[in-house]
């Protein structure tokens, strides 16, 4: 008594996965006369339970169905496999994962199937094994996709950039292998060359088709401007498309995103909420905007948005980045766990590895800080893991280290007011270099006037000096535009130290009032009330000085400062 195979594939294909599994147990089992036959027959079974199993997420019992198949195929004598072969295949089932044209045991394909099993379980090694097996010719765009993204995660970057660069050949609309592209250094121009060219008779392509590729190649064009940390000029050409492609949502997430990591926090925000009311159920990006809303300890937005992302789909990393961002200042213990889970379900989402070192600055842990970091910073460098290797190594004491750091950033973004102040942040460290920390944070006002950072940076470096007028007026300059409670902070510890006690309690007030749970704001304000009552508050502990000579880098700090 036959099972009908036709019927499997059928489940397979309507995604029934449960069905196909019962059933493909009865096909797997059911006895067929001719050995050959059924050895054939069997490895064509073993592969539609093997389909089931994946469908199921099952990838373990689906990997070891798919390697009896092949095992099965390898016995099978070659002439009877070329008669087989003819006279089974009657299927043209979907290239899917679960749903390969296997009626004729495509070996290559059941191969595949076993690479994506290991990939499925986080075996990178055999995954790639695998796909290498394949030969090169007989390989889809979803093969050479996926073999791109395992040299990637091995960090085989060359193998990488060449199976994305074969994806565009066979797919210039791949807009993944683009963004990878980018981010390995390719550039634009050699991007672009890989789309096909289709010139109609009269030597130019048709109007639609050359204005399409005009938009393809403008993104192109942006996502080499961001990976190479021309934040404004991808800004720019994103802005140019989004006014040709209104309220699209990838636009808006990457637009958004660039957005916080150049530290446009308020216009970054207005694109995360906009590209909410369009799609509500977006999850892309949004531990990025949970970042923001934290950041203007705007906690009613923070705990909906996270609320929201588990009911949406609570197996996304960017859920448990959330949620380490939502318990930061309440456990930072609890937050870590968050962290570190959003990292094992994917080991390349650097705003874990971002989140993560932040938390262990918070519990004074630099050395395993610096490791988070520099797992960030080797997946992409930006601002944020620079400033966050600067911090570690300073928190290690380690400032020549910080100062090469330092010196890096500003090499990779000299038109950057943060990489500008982090030169700064490293020489302020030193009373020797003092004088060199205020010219870096001068030079990123200059560059970037706006920009609070450098401004706070640079009022207490006048504190330290003795020029507490100079500080009260540098900050007072901001309070117009800026509601922050670090300013007020800032503003309320000059003032404690020139003894003006009820301008310093109005201003710890004042960043109470925006950020209730500020330790800062609640610490300094015991501290003055100390003072208020006529008591010796003790004096702050001074770091010691960690000196850092490095005649040929002053040279090269004088060139990017002259710029």
């Amino acid at each position: 008594m036959d099972v009908p195979k036709d019927q499997i594939a059928t489940l397979l294909d309507c995604g029934l996965y449960d069905s196909a599994q019962m059933l493909g147990c009865f096909l797997v089992s059911s006895a067929v006369s001719n050995v050959e036959t059924n050895l054939y027959v069997k490895a064509e079974n073993m592969v539609l339970l093997g389909d089931a199993f994946f469908g199921e997420k099952e990838f373990k019992r689906a990997l070891n169905m798919y390697k009896q198949a092949l095992q099965h195929c390898k016995i099978i004598p070659k002439q009877n496999t070329a008669n087989s072969r003819s006279s089974l295949s009657t299927s043209n089932r979907s290239s899917s994962p679960s749903s390969l044209n296997i009626s004729a045991v495509n070996e290559n394909e059941v191969k595949f199937k076993i690479s994506l099993c290991h990939y499925a379980l986080n075996d990178y090694k055999n995954a790639l094994a695998e796909v290498e097996g394949i030969p090169s010719k007989a390989r889809t765009l979803k093969m050479s996709l996926t073999m791109a993204k395992l040299y990637r995660i091995s960090k085989h970057n060359r193998g990488a950039i060449t199976c994305y660069k074969e994806c565009l050949r066979h797919c210039p609309y791949a807009l993944e292998a683009i963004t990878a592209l980018a981010d390995l250094g390719v550039s634009s121009k050699d991007i672009i060359s890989l789309f096909p060219q289709t010139p109609t008779r009269g030597g130019r392509p048709p109007s639609d088709h050359f204005d399409t590729g005009r938009w393809l190649q403008r993104y192109v064009e942006a996502q080499c401007c961001i990976a190479s940390n021309d934040y404004k000029g991808g800004l720019d050409v994103f802005f140019e498309l989004l006014q040709r492609f209104p309220n699209n949502i990838h636009l808006l997430l990457e637009i958004a995103k660039v957005e916080a990591i150049i530290g446009k926090t308020d216009e970054a925000i207005l694109h995360f909420e906009k590209a909410r009311f369009v799609d509500p159920f977006v999850v892309t990006y949004m531990d990025e905007y949970a970042m923001l809303l934290m950041s203007k300890s705007d906690l009613p937005k923070l705990n909906r948005l996270v609320g929201d992302l588990l009911d949406i789909d609570p197996t996304r990393p960017e859920v448990f980045v959330a949620l380490a961002v939502l318990w930061e200042r309440k456990d930072e213990r609890r937050a870590l766990v968050y962290a570190d889970k959003s990292i094992r379900i994917d080991e390349r989402h650097i705003s874990g590895h971002i989140i993560k070192g932040n938390l262990f600055l918070l519990l004074n842990r630099p050395d395993a800080a610096l490791l988070a970091f520099k797992s960030a910073q080797e997946l992409r460098s930006d601002i944020r893991s620079y400033q966050g290797l600067v911090r570690s190594c300073l928190g290690l004491s380690k400032t020549k280290e910080a100062l090469f750091v330092a010196r890096a950033a500003i090499r990779a973004m000299p038109q950057s007011a943060k990489a500008l102040k982090l030169v700064g942040d490293v020489h302020a460290s030193s009373s020797l270099h003092r004088d060199k920390a205020r010219k870096f944070y001068e030079s990123a006002l200059r560059l970037e006037p706006g920009y609070l950072g450098a401004a706070l940076a640079l009022a207490e470096l006048h504190v330290v000096e003795g020029r507490n007028g100079d500080a009260v007026s540098l900050l007072e300059k901001y309070l117009k535009d800026w509601s922050d409670d670090s300013l007020h902070i800032k503003l309320a510890q000059v003032y404690s130290a020139t003894n003006m006690l009820s301008e310093s309690l109005s201003h710890y007030q004042a960043a109470l009032r925006i950020n209730p749970q500020s330790e800062a704001a609640k610490k300094g304000l015991a501290r003055l009330e100390k003072q208020m009552k006529g008591m010796d508050p003790d004096a702050p502990e001074e770091d010691e000085d960690n000196e850092v000579e490095d005649a040929e880098g002053d040279v090269e700090e004088a060139e990017l400062l002259h710029h």
